[in-house]
């Protein structure tokens, strides 16, 4: 069954690791990658990534991007939204820790976050607004 507009919000603003997909040219399929992602209602969802990665130089090319957030349990839901890239722009050292934190809270957030000091090179900020929604709530198994 599809998601109520208030349920798809509230099962995309939860902290999922979601799959990002974007045009990645004529002569292949999209490109889809594991991404951490935010969201809150009624806003925009949001990435930080490496400036030089492939999928940040897809996303400046086609303009916009598709987010797919998903569980298994306690029932089987997913959400995916799909729109124009609002914002992409250096992101600041708060939006990557902002993000780590999401995911990684505590000691494990910081550890990530001083390994992907010595990694990383420049990080990108990209937002995206919501256009296109899919969504279902396929119950329990």
């Amino acid at each position: 069954m599809a998601l109520s507009r208030e349920e798809r919000e509230e099962f995309l603003a939860e902290a999922q690791v979601g799959s990002l997909g974007v045009a990645a040219g004529a002569e292949r399929g999209p490109l889809v990658v594991p991404i951490w992602y935010a969201y809150e209602p009624g806003g925009e969802v949001w990435v930080v990534t490496e400036a030089d990665s492939r999928k940040a130089r897809l996303i400046a090319d086609a303009g916009r991007f598709t987010m797919l957030a998903e569980r298994t349990a306690p029932t089987v839901r997913y959400v995916s939204v799909e729109g124009p890239v609002v914002e992409q722009r250096p992101a600041t050292d708060e939006e990557h820790r902002r993000m780590v934190r999401r995911f990684l809270p505590g000691e494990a957030g910081e550890q990530y976050l001083a390994m992907t000091e010595e990694m990383f090179g420049e990080l990108q900020y990209i937002s995206m607004r919501p256009q296109r929604w899919l969504s279902s709530d396929m119950g329990s198994f």
